[in-house]
């Protein structure tokens, strides 16, 4: 099994800066994926929610413009259709969000990821 760790990450966001921290100084073998500029794919995405045991809704900013700008709050709406407005808006996305093996996490706070370490 690898050790390595990926976190979805926003250079902007204290919550990841201080999750990096955390990687670092645990001298994690670390794949730093910024999201905003490389959303993960429908298959992707998928994925980390079955892995964290969410629904799309979930693991969205709901406070963010593009949720209500865009009714995604619409209960009409299905997983796929979540799915991909998290792709189309990545910003949407709750960060960090680190993986390792089988196991993901949200860093928040920053460290719960200390659990899948």
């Amino acid at each position: 099994m690898s050790d390595e760790v990926r976190i979805f990450y926003n250079p902007n966001c204290s919550k990841c800066r201080l999750t990096m921290d955390i990687l670092n100084e645990k001298g994690a073998n670390t794949v730093v994926v910024e999201y905003l500029n490389t959303p993960p794919s429908q298959t992707e995405l998928t994925d980390i929610l079955d892995i964290l045991g969410l629904e799309p809704r979930d693991l969205m900013r709901k406070h963010e413009a593009p949720y209500k700008e865009n009714n995604l709050d619409n209960p009409d709406l299905n997983r796929e259709q979540l799915i991909q407005a998290m792709i189309d808006y990545p910003i949407l996305i709750e960060r960090p969000i680190v993986i390792k093996g089988n196991k993901a996490i949200i860093g928040r706070p920053p460290e719960k990821i200390l659990d899948i370490l």
